[in-house]
C-alpha cells in the first residue's frame, strides 16, 4: 500500500529535524537532509505498524478482514 505524508525539515545547530503533521509523535534527525528524511521515514512506518496492531487487537476472531488501498 503506498501512501504519502508531508515531510517538514527544519535546520537546527548543524542537525537537520524532520516531522510528519499527519502523522502525530512521527519524528526524525540527521546530519543531512537525507539522513532525516530517512529517520522520519522509518518513524513513521512503526508509528503506523504500531497503531494498526493496536487497533487489530480487539477484532473478534470471526470477523471478516479486507484491506483498502488509496491512491
Amino acid at each position: 500500500m503506498q501512501n504519502e505524508f508531508t515531510a517538514i525539515i527544519e535546520q537546527d545547530e548543524g542537525w537537520f529535524v524532520a516531522y510528519s503533521p499527519e502523522v502525530p509523535g512521527a519524528n526524525g534527525q540527521g546530519r543531512t537532509r537525507e539522513e532525516a528524511m530517512e529517520s522520519l521515514t522509518a518513524a513513521v512506518e512503526l508509528i503506523l505498524e504500531d497503531r494498526r496492531e493496536d487497533a487489530l487487537r480487539g477484532v473478534p476472531h470471526d470477523a471478516w478482514r479486507s484491506t483498502v488501498s488509496t491512491g
